[in-house]
């Protein structure tokens, strides 16, 4: 049986139907951000973890240029060495035919019978390489997709100069290649980088590798530090050419899985508090509303006997009813949409399979923060409500003094009219209410506007790096360092226009305990086709005794202009350099290190050597330029700045990107329900004077007036606010988007606000149009029998 109390709980609720939904959708959103963002990175990080445990993913990986057999059992006798395995790694070409360019390919080994007993693969389709087999393959499935390729397809592939038809048997997907990028590049393109899988012997031979390894994989009893077997490893293979052993940490495909975890985290963390905080803030006033309103039914109430705590805790009940109802819906729709979004990612990132997870944390967070947000703000208007006496709560309420507020309607009594008067008399008399609702309405427009804006740096950041930095049309990297007189082989092409010299080494920066592992760029003094250039887009000329870091890289190792770094270069003689910061740059790709070419050389002892070079073309010409491309034998890869835009382009506009399209729609919902829930209240506090207004003889225009002028003044004083908390929050959300990989610059375009404001004048438009259509409705002795 329902207690009259809860029944009257029922039909008050019904009564501010249009206020309650509103603020639950508000607080409903709220919490939607909050599971869905949690439940994401949860299902993320879990998918991940399972992946690399089912398909048994190394913990340190230790490449070399060439290694006995013999000295990989040295490393896997460590204790501290839970598995170890060798394989044959190589740079590949693939010929997709007459007057394409060659896309770069890597090749891995498997063993000559059975699966790798460290980094598995998943096969999708096919089967795996026959033993005795010298020519089949299994290829990375997102590659084989992308061309439009199938099992029973050749592939003509040049490996180590001698060219190869290979037939494929199969398609996989394997855990170290979540995020597939060319070595040297940043932005995954699935159609210009392929992986492929042949059986050792096979590849031995291909590679001159018979009864060597040039990789080792190692998995760690748990608990052991991948550092303390990385240093062992490279004092180990150091006589063999060892290029640095890494962590799992520091495998690309994970990093960037790691940092698009992190970028969700911060997200999740950021928003849900700001409307949570704004939904307790308008509970408050329709609570305090309808305690105003009920004055004489709660005194009868108490006549009756009913304690202050129980007809206390009636109107709190109303409170956590509203908050639950968002709580549960947020909840609901945050599960389908981190549902949905998680499936998105399960394709952007390769998993195999998807092993969603449900954060209970997230929703009792969730619960809780709103009932806590909602009890708060109707534990203020509550306590009036307990102090009341059952002969004061039926007596009608003492005038409020507004003798000590100051009198704006007054200042202006020469040159306002009436209706006028009255819309500035009510915002000086409740200067609180009229507070608050401007700052609701300004944190909807300030997410907004920050939304918007993240959404023109991801636009911003594209034309950055390919007009503004990189203006060149193709990129070639070599196989190995080669003499700089290959620029003039490349020159003498027809449809070569200008060309660049790159020298990239790896290499591990070092600032006392921060590290960084990386690349050294050699570009030249004054770089004209892929410029470096400083926070105010100017070109940066590099020193030749000093190092360039990119922003990014300078906050990772905590270091300023002037300051000394160490370089240990993990290539050729590998020597440690202790170089100057002679300036930071503006980059938006990746986290590099520059050096004067020469400069670098010398360090290197290698003077005259490049690892690339950027060209400018005649496209007229392309068809004979990538067939005299094609016959270099030194040739490791060619990119296209137009692919790389468009594979960049694609990048943020799926994946990591969608999440901010996403918060553009919430934000647009939100500012909405903010503005509405606004002009509502103001309607259902002022229903009684705006019926004493039509019964004065007030038109109908002009009672309306009275009451829509209130909330076009908070609107109007609510977006200068918006602008500066948007201002602020864009920070926010760009500094959890951007990562070490790519970074998202804040470029403030008055577009953004102006459609931001357009935002908030369309809700206010809206809800004015909804309050007016109450207002025409209005029944005048209702409304005039109601007690205030």
């Amino acid at each position: 049986m329902v207690a009259p109390l809860d029944r009257k709980l029922l039909r008050g609720l019904w009564r501010i139907k249009g206020q309650a939904g509103a603020i639950a959708l508000v607080i409903g959103l709220g919490v939607l951000m909050q599971v869905m963002m949690t439940g994401l990175v949860n299902t993320l990080d879990e998918t991940r973890l399972a992946y690399y445990d089912r398909y048994r993913l190394a913990d340190v990986f230790v490449p070399v240029t060439r290694a006995p057999e013999r000295m990989a059992e040295r490393l896997a006798s460590d204790r501290r060495v839970a598995a170890a395995t060798t394989r044959i790694k190589g740079q590949a070409l693939i010929d997709p035919g007459e007057g394409a360019l060659p896309i770069r390919a890597q090749a891995l080994s498997l063993p000559d019978a059975g699966t790798p007993r460290l980094n598995d693969i998943y096969l999708a389709e096919g089967r795996l390489p026959r033993s005795a087999s010298a020519d089949e393959i299994v290829l990375l499935t997102a590659f084989a997709k992308a061309r439009g390729i199938a099992p029973g397809d050749s592939l003509d592939v040049t490996m180590n100069g001698a060219r190869h038809s290979l037939r494929i048997v199969g398609l996989a997907r394997a855990p170290e290649f979540l995020y597939t990028t060319a070595p040297g590049e940043l932005v995954p393109d699935d159609a210009r980088f392929a992986v492929f899988w042949m059986r050792r012997t096979a590849l031995a031979a291909a590679y001159d590798l018979r009864g060597a390894f040039n990789e080792m994989l190692l998995k760690l009893e748990r608990g052991t530090n991948p550092q303390a077997i990385i240093d062992v490893a490279d004092r180990t293979l150091a006589p063999f050419g060892a290029t640095g052993a890494y962590g799992l940490a520091d495998l690309p495909s994970n990093r960037f899985v790691t940092e698009e975890i992190r970028g969700l985290t911060s997200s999740a963390t950021t928003v849900p508090p700001i409307f949570l905080g704004i939904a307790a803030f308008l509970l408050y006033i329709v609570v305090a509303r309808i305690v105003q309103a009920e004055r004489e039914q709660i005194g009868l109430l108490k006549a009756f006997g009913y304690s202050g705590a129980e007809v206390s805790l009636h109107y709190l009940k109303l409170v956590v009813l509203i908050a639950v109802v968002g709580a549960v819906a947020g909840s609901i729709a945050g599960i389908s949409a981190g549902h949905a979004l998680a499936v998105f990612y399960q394709t952007y990132f390769k998993f195999p399979f998807l092993v969603f997870t449900l954060d209970p944390i997230s929703f009792v967070t969730g619960f809780a923060i709103s009932i806590l947000a909602a009890t708060m703000g109707g534990l203020a208007v509550v306590r009036h409500v307990f102090a009341l006496t059952p002969a004061v709560a039926m007596r009608p309420p003492a005038p409020p003094d507004y003798s000590r507020t100051f009198d704006l309607a007054g200042v202006f009594r020469r040159v306002l009219d009436q209706p006028s008067r009255m819309v500035l008399r009510r915002l000086s008399r409740y200067p609180g209410r009229m507070l608050g609702s401007v700052v609701g309405i300004a944190a909807g427009m300030a997410l907004s506007a920050s939304t918007l804006t993240v959404v023109s740096g991801f636009t911003t950041a594209v034309d950055l790096s390919f007009t503004v930095m990189n203006r060149s049309d193709m990129t070639v990297m070599f196989t190995h360092p080669v003499p700089r007189k290959t620029l003039l082989e490349l020159r003498r092409m027809d449809g070569v226009q200008r060309t660049e010299p790159l020298r990239i080494v790896p290499a591990i920066l070092r600032n006392g305990t921060n590290t960084y592992r990386g690349t050294l760029e050699g570009r030249p003094q004054e770089p004209a086709l892929n410029r470096i250039i400083d926070a105010n887009e100017e070109p940066l000329a590099l020193r030749g005794g000093g190092i360039t870091l990119a922003e990014p890289l300078a906050d990772i190792l905590k270091v300023r202009t002037g300051d000394m770094l160490y370089v240990e270069v993990r290539e050729g003689r590998r020597p440690v350099l202790h170089l100057p910061v002679t300036a930071v740059a503006q980059t938006l790709l990746g986290a590099p290190a520059f050096m004067e070419i020469d400069a670098l050389g010398r360090a290197l002892n290698e003077p005259g050597r490049i690892s690339g070079a950027l060209l400018t073309i005649d496209s007229a010409s392309r068809e004979t330029l990538y067939q005299a491309i094609k016959d270099m034998p030194a040739v490791a890869g060619v990119t296209l700045k137009a692919d790389a835009r468009t594979a960049l382009v694609d990048l943020m506009n799926t994946g990591p990107g969608s999440v901010r399209y996403v918060m553009l729609l919430v934000a647009a919902i939100i500012t909405f329900g903010i503005v509405y829930n606004a002009a509502r209240i103001a309607f259902a506090e002022r229903s009684r004077d705006l019926a004493s207004l039509r019964v004065m003889g007030f038109t109908r225009a002009e009672a309306g007036f009275v009451l829509l002028g209130e909330l076009a003044i908070v609107t109007l004083l609510a977006i200068p606010l918006g602008i500066g908390l948007g201002y602020g929050l864009t920070w926010a959300i760009v500094e959890g988007f951007s990562t070490d990989l790519y970074q998202i610059p804040v470029v403030f375009h008055a577009s953004n606000y102006g459609a931001a404001i357009l935002a908030v004048v369309i809700a206010a438009t809206v809800s004015a149009f909804l309050v007016w259509r109450n207002l025409t409705r209005l029944d005048l002795v209702s409304a005039l029998k109601t007690r205030d």
